[in-house]
């Protein structure tokens, strides 16, 4: 019973499901935390249509994954880094190079998504060669990425584009404050959090040689090379991959059968029976994670299938987006007074509606945009919700911080 209990819990159904039962108590007006109003969804799928027609005119979105990151401020260091692989890698048969950037990039995004937790309003990263200054998730992709580029997460020095368990299992606090720039008047929050992570993946990559062959996170590609032998990947098999490789990485939160369940919590409203009752799955950095290896495992000529069996990523740039514009309405001061713990039945209500809710705005915005689910799936309109949910949170606040505070962990958002 455990393993199948454990299995529903971490399938993209299982969330879909528990988040639409919260949705239905709260639009029925029975929720204790949040009133739902579906006639401001028109607001949101304007905002998020503007936003999208603002950064991609010609309507050429990108999933909304880690690499897009990569080209914050104007700066494709995408292609930089991209020479640099050819200069470094591309030795033997050509026909082989494909298959080496993708494993270059699938080390890297990985890393970067597991550092890619909430950094707060006042840090920034400075990049010396363009002068740039950048903050929160973009920030956070730039450090990860020129740690990446000077071998921080690599034991080889002959090859610092990789990353490899050891050299996770051997970083320490004051190489990785190093790396994002971290100090006492340019605060990383949750440090210690994210080196917990680092660490554990490389325990976790020696731990599945299975799924990490070489003790690598692009082992990856050789797994899903043999579960797609017609090289034609569902995304939902990147989810549950990455769940099962990744479970032993996040801190001791809730557990099943002695099992860490990882980004999983309790709601009363959730239903369920036996095991799973009440536990609402939301697996935020892993969907996140997933979607961001959309490109390089397309790259490696793997066909990404059913990308909407993936959900929205209920993080708190949509969360904050549906808030903000009225579509969801705190009942109580209490939601914006104070900063709450991840595991606060108000945050995982307001995390399981952003789900929800963003199923229903992805369907407007496709009718506004006049594209069909294959044409425009959820991880692209998930470029538009996010970018719309940091527009509208600049507009209302000086910090451009969420309406509704978390306490930040490192391992969570």
């Amino acid at each position: 019973m455990t393993a199948s209990a454990l299995a529903y819990l971490r399938s993209p159904l299982a969330i879909r499901a528990r988040c639409e039962a919260i949705f239905e108590l709260a639009a029925e007006g029975r929720s204790e935390h949040f009133k739902v109003d579906l006639e401001a969804l028109p607001v949101v799928v304007d905002e998020v249509v503007r936003v999208t027609r603002e950064h991609y005119p010609e309507l050429k979105i990108p999933v909304h994954g880690r690499i897009n990151h990569f080209r914050a401020g104007g700066v494709d260091r995408v292609a930089a880094l991209g020479a640099k692989i050819s200069a470094i890698l591309d030795v033997g048969p050509d026909h082989h190079a494909g298959d080496r950037h993708a494993r270059a990039w699938i080390d890297l995004v990985v890393v970067s998504v597991l550092l890619d937790a909430g950094a707060g309003p006042t840090w920034r990263f400075h990049e010396p060669a363009t002068g740039l200054e950048i903050g929160r998730s973009e920030g956070l992709a730039i450090a990860s990425l020129h740690a990446f580029e000077a071998g921080l997460f690599s034991a080889d020095p002959e090859n610092p584009l990789r990353v490899d368990a050891a050299a996770l299992r051997a970083l320490d606090a004051a190489k990785l404050e190093a790396a994002f720039q971290s100090s006492a008047q340019n605060v990383l929050p949750a440090v210690d959090g994210r080196l917990g992570l680092v660490r554990a993946l490389g325990e976790a990559l020696l731990r599945s040689p299975r799924l990490f062959a070489g003790g690598r996170p692009s082992g990856l590609l050789d797994h899903f090379r043999m579960i797609a032998p017609q090289r034609q990947l569902p995304a939902a098999e990147i989810l549950t991959t990455l769940l099962e490789g990744l479970s032993s990485i996040w801190p001791s939160r809730l557990t099943l059968d002695g099992k860490p369940l990882g980004d999983i919590w309790r709601h009363r409203g959730a239903g369920g029976s036996g095991p799973t009752e009440g536990l609402v799955p939301f697996h935020e950095l892993s969907q996140w994670l997933a979607y961001s290896l959309f490109e390089p495992l397309e790259r490696s000529g793997l066909t990404i299938l059913q990308p909407d069996a993936l959900t929205a990523l209920p993080e708190y740039r949509n969360g904050g987006l549906l808030v903000d514009l009225g579509v969801l309405v705190p009942k109580h001061a209490r939601a914006r007074a104070i900063a709450h713990p991840p595991g606060d039945e108000l945050i995982v209500e307001w995390r399981a509606l952003t789900i929800a809710v963003l199923d229903r705005v992805a369907v407007g915005v496709r009718e506004r945009l006049g594209l069909t689910a294959l044409q425009l799936p959820l991880a692209c309109v998930l470029e538009g919700t996010w970018g719309a949910g940091r527009a509208v949170a600049a507009r209302l606040r000086p910090d451009g911080g969420p309406p509704i505070r978390i306490e930040l962990d490192g391992t969570v958002f």
